[in-house]
């Protein structure tokens, strides 16, 4: 069986706003039944171990998908994911691939969090498929090749957009914006039109733009898997 290992935020503060981020429902759980459907061993973990904190917004009725609904009434899953692992003492050797599920949580903790960035160029040095949707590929932030150019340098790429941003009225809160920081590594970034799914697939890289293409990503991760 194939195990896959799933790192989620551990920040829940949405800048100074007051208000409360994390991870988004939908982009952990449609991938995360996606591919234990399929007989994929999915592990979590995250900077701090324990519950990763849930994007409040995710929750509503207004982005409820069928996987969220799942995950609602799953208390299986619910104990597995109050249990994540701490990123730091996890290993890539125990896993044949990563995945990041976005919300806005990672643009604080994950695209600086040392172990993560250290997990990611392994996972990528060592062959094997590195995962990001949404608001996720902020983990690509800090990440580089062997010769210490950014690893998304050349390499076909998509993320939350600008515009999706603007969109929820965040662009004044965020530390850095997903597409520009992808365009500024040297990524050759592509997008749809807001809120359509998308996903892009370079090699080990695999990039999706949104909520919505959070089940894309999967299916062209388990696609890697085979």
């Amino acid at each position: 069986m194939k195990k896959v290992l799933f790192v989620l935020t551990s920040h829940e503060d949405l800048g100074n706003t007051g208000e409360k981020t994390g991870f988004w429902i939908e982009e952990f759980a449609a991938p995360y039944y996606l591919l234990k459907d399929k007989g994929v061993e999915v592990t979590l973990a995250s900077p701090k171990g324990g519950q990763p904190p849930i994007d409040p917004k995710s929750a509503t009725a207004d982005f409820e998908t069928p996987a969220t609904v799942r995950f609602n009434d799953d208390k299986e899953t619910q104990e597995i994911l109050a249990k994540t692992l701490v990123l730091s003492t996890v290993n890539q050797a125990d896993y044949a691939a990563v995945f990041y599920p976005g919300g806005h949580g990672p643009l604080w903790d994950l695209a600086e969090d040392k172990n993560s960035i250290a997990l990611i160029e392994a996972f990528y040095n060592n062959s094997k498929p590195v995962a990001a949707v949404c608001h996720a590929p902020a983990v690509f932030k800090n990440t580089k090749n062997a010769d210490g150019t950014p690893l998304v340098k050349g390499k076909r790429v998509t993320g939350f957009t600008n515009s999706e941003e603007d969109a929820v009225q965040l662009t004044a809160v965020v530390p850095f914006l997903v597409e520009n920081m992808l365009k500024n590594n040297g990524g050759i970034y592509s997008k749809k039109d807001d809120w359509n799914p998308y996903s892009v697939d370079d090699g080990l890289l695999i990039t999706g733009q949104n909520p919505a293409s959070s089940e894309l990503v999967a299916e062209l991760l388990l696609d890697k898997l085979k």
